[in-house]
């Protein structure tokens, strides 16, 4: 069962990861992007993470809407309210148990991807951090490892896709040949569950 120290977990192996991708990211994101995904992503997670030390929610539902608030208050660009409302979208299907299975949680995962997709109008091969997700969620059933697999393949499937949604979508076929940026940085959230679990 998970518990809200292991979401905790997860939001601080994730704030590590972006913190040590940041360059990488926001490289990814100057082609086709603003260049700032991984700075971005850093500010945010580190807000994230200074929250929840602060706040301390007992339950897992709340630790992730309190992340998801955080981050919308602090990103700018589309990355806050797209990361924002997956975490926010996932704690609230969570609701108030105090801990949860690993099957609760694909499920509620499934719903905050969902929630992405309504808000950005991306789908699967639009070469937007849905090329991540939706494997992973897919994976989510045979273990976090499969689902941190799942996302890394799906983030660098994006590479020869032209880009169809999002700022990269206006480069048009100068899209192609770049891995999406928000694509990536899923897969490193996706990858902090396996670290979480101690896996």
């Amino acid at each position: 069962m998970l518990d809200a120290d292991f979401f905790r977990r997860w939001m601080a192996a994730t704030a590590s990861s972006v913190d040590r991708e940041a360059e990488r990211l926001t490289a990814l994101d100057s082609p086709i992007g603003d260049a700032d995904h991984g700075s971005n992503l850093q500010r945010g997670f580190r807000a994230v993470v200074a929250t929840l030390e602060k706040d301390a929610p007992d339950t897992p539902g709340a630790v992730l809407t309190l992340a998801g608030s955080r981050l919308i208050s602090t990103v700018g660009g589309a990355s806050g309210p797209l990361y924002g409302t997956l975490l926010r979208s996932t704690g609230k299907a969570l609701g108030d148990a105090a801990q949860v299975s690993e099957a609760e949680f694909a499920q509620a995962l499934r719903a905050g991807v969902d929630k992405v997709m309504a808000l950005g109008g991306a789908a699967p091969g639009d070469k937007t951090m849905i090329d991540a997700l939706v494997p992973a969620v897919d994976a989510l059933g045979d273990g976090f490892a499969a689902a941190r697999a799942a996302a890394e393949e799906g983030a660098l499937a994006t590479t020869p896709l032209q880009a169809r949604k999002g700022r990269a979508s206006y480069l048009g076929e100068r899209s192609i040949g770049h891995q999406d940026p928000g694509a990536t940085s899923s897969a490193l959230l996706v990858a902090g569950l396996e670290e979480a679990a101690g896996e």
